[in-house]
């Protein structure tokens, strides 16, 4: 394929209004280091990689598919019952992916805890389904859902990776830090097990895009 077409498709597929979205959910509007949503997860979660990418996997197929429902349905809800529609969808949705994780995963869930299912009073799901999947057709707030719920999800599971690589020293559970660091006087950092730790990380990661992006537009 010559490399000119090659270019157009690509600038084709970055004006496409799924990329922009995507895009935008992982860099420019992150729903936890830009718009500070999520937060109360993003510190109880993340002490381990497992909990962490079941955690965002389980909410973003949650916004994905209720920003799909309730886009689907916006033109028959009645604008003054609005709200109690769409936590119903979402509340549904919720239930539906706990029980699926005790059904599949018992100790993932047992770990997770309530935080399933206070999915159902996370402002990103609500948020996207009151402000984006009201007014735009499905396709476009399925893939808006599905970015937000990605963009969630890759600082979720960045703050894990660390926690769990200083606070424990594994990688899913597994050692990855050999055993003669320990003989030499290595210890594992216990500030990041604790709810302190996630700040600082999600702390840094925040710096780091505003640096990052600051220089772009510079």
């Amino acid at each position: 394929m010559p490399d000119a077409v090659k270019r157009n498709r690509l600038q084709r597929l970055r004006k496409s209004p799924s990329y922009k979205a995507l895009a935008k959910a992982l860099w420019e509007a992150n729903p936890i280091s830009k718009q500070i949503l999520g937060i109360c997860s993003s510190l109880a979660v993340t002490v381990q990689m497992k909990t962490a990418l079941v955690m965002a996997v389980s909410l973003t197929l949650v916004v994905a598919f209720s920003s799909l429902i309730i886009s689907s349905l916006r033109r028959a809800i009645p604008p003054n019952i609005r709200i109690m529609v769409e936590v119903t969808v979402i509340a549904t949705l919720v239930v539906l992916a706990d029980e699926c994780l005790r059904a599949f995963m018992y100790e993932v869930s047992r770990q997770l805890s309530v935080f399933v299912g206070l999915i159902i009073t996370n402002c990103i799901v609500l948020g996207r389904a009151e402000g984006y999947a009201l007014s735009n057709p499905p396709w476009r707030s399925f893939v808006d859902g599905l970015a937000n719920g990605i963009g969630y999800g890759s600082v979720l599971v960045g703050v894990a990776f660390f926690r769990e690589l200083l606070g424990s020293g594994t990688f899913f559970g597994y050692p990855v830090v050999p055993p003669f660091f320990y003989k030499m006087g290595y210890v594992n950092n216990g500030l990041m097990r604790l709810a302190p730790g996630a700040f600082i990380i999600i702390g840094l990661f925040v710096w780091l895009e505003h640096t990052m992006l600051s220089k772009k537009k510079g």
